[in-house]
């Protein structure tokens, strides 16, 4: 999964740098006299992504669509000497899902260690997740290709984007017994930030048409504090949708 995250983001960097190159084989272009009124900045941002945990062992059963959604609000600034390029500011949300094979995460657990306990030979939980979410300030360096038509240009970014977590769950629907048979249809439901950092570091990249593009963070921090469990570096890849 490394690979594919250190793929997608060199392929975001010749992508960028390749449409930097093919503006210079055109005249050059004043970029002082277009005009940015009709120009959409992508205020809003939506963002549906599959997540995954980067330096998990084996002894973790991830299993399934572990997915994240994002929202966001974002302000963005136009260079004045040359309004291809931007930075955008924002606030929003960022949440996490993923889910667990026959195996539990006891995050009200009074341990030293965070537990995960592996509960295919007893009961176990049909379905079961670990849901994280943060409040998000993200920056990204934005390019786009023709900034008086960005409903219908290429766009590219890379960016940072600090978190700071809100609040940490896990939830167990429908308990089985080690044959699969289910022993009581309910729902359980534990919170607690004990053992995670509470604030995040992501970097972030992004590259599409108009008001679609595929996206890309990694956490550069452990998610799990130090010492409190293995050190995994949550990553997501998904489509974003973009407009206002």
């Amino acid at each position: 999964m490394k690979q594919i995250a250190l793929l997608f983001f060199s392929f975001l960097i010749i992508t960028t740098a390749f449409a930097q190159t093919d503006t210079t084989h055109k005249k050059k272009k004043d970029w002082s006299k277009i005009s940015l009124n009709n120009r959409a900045n992508d205020h809003f941002l939506l963002q549906l992504g599959y997540d995954g945990w980067i330096g998990a062992p084996d002894t973790l059963h991830i299993k399934g669509f572990s997915h994240s959604v994002n929202v966001y609000f974002m302000l963005d600034f136009p260079f004045k000497t040359d309004p291809r390029f931007s930075v955008g500011l924002g606030v929003g949300i960022g949440s996490s899902n993923i889910k667990f094979d026959k195996q539990e995460v006891t995050v009200a657990s009074t341990a030293n260690t965070l537990p995960f306990p592996y509960k295919a030979d007893s009961s176990h939980f049909k379905n079961y997740k670990l849901v994280s979410a943060y409040a998000e300030i993200p920056v990204e360096l934005r390019f786009t290709a023709d900034p008086e038509n960005s409903d219908h240009s290429w766009k590219a970014s890379l960016g940072v984007k600090v978190g700071a977590l809100l609040s940490v769950h896990t939830r167990g629907r429908t308990l089985l017994n080690s044959t699969g048979a289910t022993i009581n249809n309910y729902t359980l439901k534990e919170s607690s930030k004990r053992f995670f950092n509470g604030t995040r570091f992501c970097g972030t990249a992004r590259i599409g048409y108009g008001h679609i593009s595929v996206f890309g963070q990694y956490q550069i921090n452990n998610f799990i504090r130090d010492g409190l469990g293995p050190n995994v570096h949550p990553f997501a890849l998904g489509i974003t949708f973009s407009g206002l």
